[in-house]
């Protein structure tokens, strides 16, 4: 696919990219690869491939969600300067 000079400055303009006049052709180039990579991706046949969420089919290990420590909210919300029906009460920091 053929990318313009004017896509490319607009693409770095929008990411707040800056890069040297000289290497223009070059990145036109690079992003015209991408592209057709792409293009080339979209072609490949996937009916029947189931997707995975990891390309090893591994399994993660997960622990046993037990609980391992004692509830002591009711001592730290005594603790708190300021608390509302749970609920621990800051100064707004924001207007």
């Amino acid at each position: 696919m053929e990318i313009g000079e004017k896509t490319v400055r607009n693409i770095a303009e929008l990411a707040q990219l800056t890069f040297d006049e000289s290497h223009l052709a070059t990145m036109q180039s690079s992003m015209g690869d991408i592209l057709n990579l792409v293009e080339q991706m979209q072609e490949v046949d996937t009916d029947g491939v189931e997707p995975m969420s990891n390309p090893l089919d591994a399994t993660q290990r997960l622990r046993e969600d037990v609980v391992s420590e004692p509830d002591q909210r009711e001592v730290f919300q005594r603790l708190a300067p300021e608390t509302l029906e749970g609920l621990y009460l800051v100064p707004r920091v924001i207007e």
